[in-house]
C-alpha cells in the first residue's frame, strides 16, 4: 500500500545488519564500484560469538573479495581431527582430513571473529556503515523501498538486502517463517596462552551423551573451544545459568571431566568475559526451499537466509558465499551501461533478474548445509549404545569426508 511520506534519503543500495554477511556483501559491491549503506542497530561493531572456523569456500570467497591472505597470516591450517573415547576421554584417535587426497588444496582455520569483521571494515569507504540504525518498519513507494528507522528518518532505496541474522526484520517481511529451535544450546569461548598452547593444529573433540565438546587452535597462542548439549542436562536448580558465565563455565567441565587435563585446562584458563551462550536455531529446509528468500528488489543472505546448526562449521562460510554471489549479480544488473531508451523501469527488471539469479543459486545450495547440519549434530550427540557404536563407524570413515565435501564448493568471482 503507497502511503504520503516525508522527505526520504536516497541511497540506492540498502544492507540491514553489519555482521559478517552484511559487511561482506558491501566490501563485493565496493569492489565492484558499487556504494552502499549498511545499517547497524547497535552502536558499534558486534563482535559476539569470538571465532569461527572457516573452510576451503570461505576461503575462496574471501579471495574473491581480497582479504584472504590478510587473513590467513594470523591463523592456523588444520591438519585433522583427533577424537576422545566416550568412554575413558582420553584421545584414542586421530585422522587427517584429507586422508584419502580427494579434496586437494583444502583449507580449515579458524579465525578471530574481530580479526575477521574489522579487516573488512577498514577496506570499505568511510561512511558505509551506520550505527544506532533499527529498522522499524519497511514500506514501498512504486517500485522503491522505504526502510523507517526508529529515530523517524526515512530510506528510499532501489535494492534491500536484509542480512539482520535469525531474528530477521526483512524476512519477516518477505514472509518467511521465524527459524525454530532445534533444543540444543551452545557455550564457546576462547582462550590465549601467553606462551603458547602446544597443541596440535588440530580439532580435538569429544562426542556423545548428548554432549559435543570441542577445542582448536587459531594461532600458536589462541585457542577456541565450544560445547553443545541440550539444556535438559542442566539441573534444574540452576536458574540462571545462561547468563551466569560461571555457571557455564562449571556445567562444561562437569561434562568434560574424564578428558585430559590439557582439555579440561582450555576451559578453566578461559577469563568470564571470554564465554558466551546461544540456543541453536534453524530455518526448515523446506521454507528455503518454497519460501521467499528474494522478492522483486529485496532478497536475504547469511543468517537472515539460512540459519544452521554448527554442526559442520558452514554457517560462516555459506554466508560468504552469499555476498560474492550477491555481489556478482547485482553488479551485473547495476553496472549494465543503459540505453538510451531505458528508463527506471528497466533498472529495476534488471535488479529483479539478478536476484532472481542469486536466489536461484543460493536455495539449493542453503537447503543442503541446513539438512546436512542437522543430521550431523543429530549423529554426534544422540545418547544410546547403538548410536555410540554408529558414530565410532560413521566417525571414523564419514565425517571429516562430509565436512570437506560440503566446503568443496567455488561461489565464483565477483565478475563473470
Amino acid at each position: 500500500m503507497e502511503e504520503n511520506h516525508g522527505e526520504e534519503d536516497v541511497v540506492d543500495i540498502v544492507i540491514v545488519g553489519a555482521g559478517l554477511a552484511g559487511l561482506t556483501t558491501a566490501l563485493s559491491l565496493h569492489r565492484l564500484g558499487l556504494r552502499s549503506l549498511v545499517l547497524e542497530s547497535s552502536e558499534s561493531l558486534r563482535i559476539t560469538g569470538f571465532a569461527l572456523t572457516l573452510w576451503t569456500n570461505a576461503w575462496r570467497a574471501l579471495d574473491a573479495v581480497g582479504i584472504g591472505n590478510t587473513l590467513r597470516q594470523t591463523s592456523t591450517q588444520i591438519k585433522g581431527f583427533k577424537v576422545a573415547s566416550p568412554d575413558t576421554g582420553l584421545f584414542t584417535s586421530e585422522q587427517a582430513l584429507d586422508k584419502d587426497g580427494k579434496f586437494e588444496g583444502y583449507e580449515s582455520r579458524c579465525v578471530r571473529r574481530k580479526d575477521l569483521l574489522e579487516t573488512i571494515v577498514k577496506e570499505l569507504p568511510p561512511g558505509t556503515i551506520r550505527y544506532s540504525s533499527k529498522v522499524a518498519a519497511i514500506d514501498e513507494l512504486g517500485r522503491f523501498k522505504l526502510v523507517h528507522l526508529t529515530d523517524g528518518s526515512i530510506l528510499k532505496t532501489k535494492v534491500l538486502i536484509g542480512c539482520d541474522g535469525v531474528n530477521s526484520v526483512v524476512a519477516k517481511w518477505l514472509g518467511l517463517e521465524t527459524p525454530v529451535s532445534v533444543g540444543r544450546s551452545a557455550i564457546r569461548g576462547l582462550v590465549e596462552f601467553p606462551d603458547g598452547s602446544g597443541f596440535d593444529p588440530m580439532f580435538h573433540v569429544n562426542f556423545g551423551g548428548g554432549v559435543r565438546f570441542g577445542f582448536l587452535p587459531v594461532d600458536d597462542k589462541t585457542v577456541y573451544w565450544f560445547c553443545t548439549f541440550t539444556p535438559s542436562q542442566v539441573p534444574t536448580y540452576e536458574e540462571d545459568w545462561q547468563v551466569n558465565p560461571i555457571k557455564m563455565k562449571q556445567f562444561v567441565l562437569s561434562r568434560i571431566n574424564k578428558m585430559p587435563q590439557e582439555a579440561q585446562d582450555v576451559v578453566e584458563r578461559t577469563t568470564l568475559s571470554s564465554i558466551s551462550y546461544a540456543q541453536l536455531k534453524f530455518r526448515l529446509p523446506w521454507n528455503v526451499l518454497l519460501g521467499n528468500i528474494v522478492k522483486d528488489n529485496v532478497c536475504v543472505a547469511g543468517d537472515a537466509l539460512h540459519p544452521m546448526t554448527p554442526d559442520i562449521g558452514q554457517g560462516g562460510c555459506s554466508s560468504l558465499e552469499d555476498s560474492v554471489v550477491l555481489g556478482r549479480f547485482l553488479g551485473e544488473a547495476l553496472l549494465k551501461k543503459p540505453n538510451e531508451e531505458d528508463d527506471d523501469d528497466d533498472e529495476f527488471e534488471r535488479i529483479k533478474k539478478g536476484l532472481e539469479k542469486y536466489g536461484k543459486e543460493r536455495r539449493w545450495r542453503s537447503f543442503s548445509l541446513i539438512s546436512v547440519a542437522y543430521c550431523v549434530g543429530f549423529m554426534q550427540e544422540s545418547k544410546g549404545k547403538f548410536m555410540s557404536f554408529l558414530r565410532k563407524v560413521w566417525f571414523s570413515s564419514y565425517t571429516p569426508s562430509v565436512f570437506l565435501k560440503m566446503a568443496n564448493f567455488d561461489c565464483g568471482n565477483l565478475v563473470c
